[in-house]
């Protein structure tokens, strides 16, 4: 996992992890803006972008060097940690693991229900697909449906020929299988849950379970939107949520 900062290292910390397929790019506007009052971390997951070379093994393995970079270079507490979809589900398992590493935590479109067959699927299938990715037309389909932003569809296929196909296996099969820990309710982050409203119904059934498990946290539920748009194609609207979360 490489980290990148930018903001002074004197500002308040917060941390923002980025979705499956995509990197830090897909980050730029929130972190030009919120860099001018917070030291901003934006982590590249293992298996993509400059840290493909790193195989992604588990969501688990990701928390755990996200809690060791905290500890180490952050004295052990941040003023924020955000994620969207497997970002979002390293959150929730950071927050599960460690109550009071972060007085607020962003959990944007979190998969916390196991998807039924999708070990029997996955494998066969990317032995059969994985080539694909490599395939322009496949990879405008894929960014499409990820809701990366027309300025950034270059940047995503080129990251996305770097993506080992062990990696990808592995990215799906923890996404996929993904249990959300009792633990979570004993956190002492103030949580911000979104969730688009166009997503699939157990993403609508994962944020309302994670409403209900955290307590005090709130549920916005992105009007018309799917599955990570609003942070990537309406930053502005996402960074509104999170000041008014933070009280700026």
């Amino acid at each position: 996992m490489i980290f990148k900062e930018a903001g002074q290292n004197n500002f308040p910390t917060m941390i923002f992890i980025h979705g499956g397929g995509l990197s830090d790019w897909s980050l730029i506007p929130i972190v030009d803006e919120f860099q001018k009052k917070f030291h901003v971390i934006t982590p590249i997951i293992d298996g993509h972008g400059e840290a493909a070379a790193e195989t992604f093994t588990s969501i688990p393995d990701s928390a755990a060097k996200l809690i060791h970079f905290i500890d180490t270079q952050c004295n052990g507490k941040v003023f924020a940690i955000a994620g969207l979809s497997i970002g979002a589900q390293i959150v929730t398992e950071v927050l599960s693991q460690r109550n009071d590493i972060t007085q607020y935590g962003i959990i944007e479109s979190a998969l916390v229900y196991p998807i039924t067959g999708i070990i029997n699927f996955t494998v066969p299938s990317y032995q059969i697909f994985y080539g694909l990715i490599r395939q322009r037309w496949f990879s405008k389909l894929q960014a499409k449906s990820l809701c990366v932003p027309n300025n950034m569809l270059e940047i995503y296929y080129n990251d996305s020929m770097k993506i080992s196909k062990q990696s990808l296996i592995n990215i799906t099969l923890s996404n996929g299988t993904y249990h959300l820990k009792e633990s979570i309710s004993s956190t002492k982050a103030k949580v911000l849950i979104i969730v688009g409203e166009k997503e699939i119904s157990v993403m609508q059934k994962s944020a309302k379970r994670l409403h209900k498990e955290i307590s005090g946290s709130e549920l916005y539920i992105a009007p018309g939107m799917r599955h990570g748009e609003i942070s990537l194609k309406y930053p502005q609207k996402y960074m509104e949520l999170l000041e008014e979360l933070f009280k700026l």
